[in-house]
């Protein structure tokens, strides 16, 4: 038995299913046979009986009639043996294929993309369990290619953005090294300008990737914001020219509570913030907040420079930037926004932008409340 268990585990799907089919049309041929070779002789020779109750006289040819429907029962029943057997051998052959053709499409499939081809789909299959399982891997299938996509442009951003400061250190050592400028504390001022350029990207990198992979603690506790918000405006107007924007805050003397980690809501808004001072050059800068449909809406406006209208569904995108040239001379890493997106979601909320160029921005979100 164990032999025969053995042997049977060896043997490919293909020739399997084929066996098995086999066995159960075996197995019901059989019964069949069976079941008729002891019942219907008994069933003939009762409607034989009937036939003589009713006036036929066959006591004479009883026996020749038994005989001769055993052995017609006998040639049908073989002919009807063989030709099911050739018909059911035969579908059961083609079935087994046809399953087998889809598996080796689905092996060729997972192999091609095992060895890197991100873009490789299985066919759809007219059997439903095959084309659920086709469906389910084309959808992993996207997704991991989505994120290898995800991983390759962040190695070219943090190359590009990493690029930048080494290479500016770099000069600076070296001519420093053969001679070409002399120290001083400006220079000195530049490398330690730089080399906290590369610290907070590093640092802001760091976050993004908890944040993205889900392991960035979030404490949701229930919370009163205004507290919060009156702490900025009055940090970040201290931060302002006289000649420059005002800051003011629109809120309710009494705000509802909400459901949300106060250390990474003041995260975002120092972020949205920051972005508004440093693109606002006059006008105001101003925080309002509302309810609306058991959320807590908080938005943060400015008068600055504004952003294109074709720019506006990358803004939360990782190191983009509107205008290269002046983030870096501010010291920006270009993944504060998609830090503030993905801390948003966290905490159970959405962020969005609507901004006009020349005008100004409007980052708001909400946060549920409690």
């Amino acid at each position: 038995m164990k032999m025969g268990l053995r042997w049977t585990k060896s043997l490919p799907l293909a020739s399997r299913l084929f066996f098995s089919h086999l066995v159960v049309m075996m197995v019901g041929v059989a019964s069949l046979v069976i079941i008729s070779k002891v019942s219907s002789p008994r069933l003939f020779v009762l409607h034989l009986q009937r036939l003589e109750n009713r006036g036929f006289n066959l006591i004479a040819v009883r026996t020749e009639l038994v005989t001769g429907f055993e052995l017609a029962w006998r040639r049908s029943t073989i002919w009807s043996v063989l030709a099911g057997t050739t018909a059911a051998g035969g579908l059961s052959y083609w079935v087994s294929r046809r399953i087998m053709q889809r598996l080796t499409e689905m092996e060729q499939i997972t192999q091609k993309f095992a060895a890197g081809q991100m873009d490789a789909r299985l066919p759809l299959s007219d059997i439903p369990e095959l084309n659920r399982l086709g469906a389910s891997f084309n959808r992993m299938a996207a997704s991991l290619e989505g994120v290898e996509a995800r991983r390759r442009e962040l190695i070219g951003d943090m190359t590009h953005e990493l690029r930048t400061p080494l290479t500016v250190v770099r000069g600076y050592l070296e001519e420093l090294a053969d001679g070409e400028i002399e120290t001083s504390p400006e220079i000195y001022r530049r490398l330690a300008k730089e080399t906290k350029r590369l610290e907070r990207l590093v640092n802001d990198l760091q976050e993004l990737s908890k944040a993205e992979a889900g392991y960035l603690p979030i404490n949701i506790q229930r919370v009163n914001l205004r507290p919060l918000l009156e702490s900025l405006v009055e940090k970040f107007s201290d931060q302002l020219l006289e000649d420059g924007p005002v800051m003011r805050l629109e809120c309710p003397s009494v705000l509802p509570p909400v459901l949300a980690d106060v250390d990474r809501t003041e995260q975002v808004l120092v972020n949205l913030l920051g972005n508004a001072v440093r693109y606002t050059t006059k006008g105001s800068i101003t925080i309002r907040t509302w309810t609306e449909a058991f959320k807590l809406w908080i938005a943060v406006m400015d008068t600055g420079i504004g952003i294109a209208p074709e720019n506006l569904p990358h803004v939360f995108e990782r190191f983009w930037r509107a205008d290269r040239s002046r983030d870096r001379h501010s010291g920006g890493t270009g993944i504060g926004l998609t830090i503030s997106r993905r801390l948003i979601e966290l905490q159970g909320g959405q962020i969005h932008v609507e901004s006009k160029l020349g005008t100004g921005s409007t980052f708001q979100f909400f946060l549920p409340l409690a």
